[in-house]
């Protein structure tokens, strides 16, 4: 089990590396919710996404004979580019196994603008699962899981750490749950720095595994991955699952709309670029189901990558038009 202490090490390990983000407000979202509202905004960090933070904190504690043999993850966005760049800045091989769905300019920021090779897959679970393990075993490559690993949650956790040195008696902490990486660190972050501090993961109702599995007691699947927060579409782990049950206040779900709402809000009144899975925690805050009035809340914006093909294809037929 990851602990504090694990926080507070990966911190040191990662600060001179990754991005420091800023915290952002808005006194229109102070005035609307009745609350003083801390936007941790992870859309700044390296790559884009919060994925940095665990994917150096992995990397940088391999053993000599792991870094000559090399690192493989599995990952269609921030992940994989996170590997592939702390790969490329500690001078370690890395492979990322994508599917073929996956949008172009992520494989080409992966491939092309941080080093890695990148080995395409069908897209399914078991295919990515099975083209990793089948280069495992020929080429001995150490595995840097997405969430399934105390380095990435520990380091993932630094966010969390940083946002409570960075604003002072803060009452809640929001951030969303895929995976459950994020959540996880944020968790051991926040309960180890205060643990009267209260702790919400939001979930998108469309993938709500994780809210039905602590209400279970086992872990739960989603029968389908549709939702716009491309993110967060995966279950939790064993290891993630233990972390949430004792440290997560509770579970929320929204909607696909609220968290477009949330978006659409932090773009046009913040100026910011967040993906759905970036604004799933905001979504959570606005949906009135937790009291905030009167309370500091932290929230863990946890990326900022779209893929703007398809909306600056839309302006240039607009202009091909007249």
């Amino acid at each position: 089990m990851v602990e504090y202490k694990d926080i507070l090490a990966a911190y040191e390990r990662v600060k001179g590396t990754v991005n420091k983000t800023p915290i952002m407000t808005s006194r229109t979202l102070n005035e609307l919710t009745n609350a003083k509202i801390y936007l941790k905004c992870e859309n700044f960090q390296r790559i884009g996404a919060f994925k940095m933070r665990g994917a150096y904190n992995t990397l940088s504690q391999l053993t000599e004979e792991q870094r000559k043999k090399g690192v493989i993850a599995h990952s269609s966005g921030n992940h994989a580019q996170a590997v592939a760049l702390s790969a490329k800045l500690l001078n370690i091989k890395a492979t990322i196994v994508m599917p073929n769905t996956s949008p172009q300019v992520k494989v080409n920021a992966t491939r092309d603008t941080y080093g890695a090779e990148v080995v395409m897959c069908e897209n399914t679970i078991e295919a990515r699962h099975s083209t990793t393990q089948d280069l495992i075993d020929k080429h001995g490559y150490s595995l840097v899981h997405p969430y399934d690993n105390d380095n990435v949650i520990a380091g993932a956790g630094t966010a969390a750490h940083e946002l409570l040195n960075q604003v002072e008696g803060l009452d809640m902490v929001f951030g969303p749950v895929g995976g459950g990486g994020l959540i996880s660190g944020t968790s051991i972050a926040v309960k180890g720095f205060n643990p009267n501090i209260k702790v919400y993961a939001v979930e998108p109702k469309n993938v709500d595994d994780a809210y039905r599995s602590i209400e279970s007691g086992q872990i739960e699947k989603n029968e389908t991955i549709k939702s716009i927060a491309d993110g967060l579409l995966t279950n939790l782990s064993e290891r993630t699952f233990i972390i949430i049950k004792k440290n997560v206040d509770k579970i929320i779900t929204v909607s696909e709309q609220e968290i477009l709402d949330a978006m659409r809000f932090i773009w046009e009144r913040m100026k910011i670029v967040v993906e759905p899975s970036g604004a799933c925690s905001l979504a959570g805050v606005l949906s009135d189901q937790i009291p905030i009035e009167n309370k500091k809340i932290g929230v863990i914006i946890s990326g900022g990558n779209i893929d703007l093909n398809d909306f600056f294809n839309l302006i240039q037929n607009k202009i091909k038009r007249g």
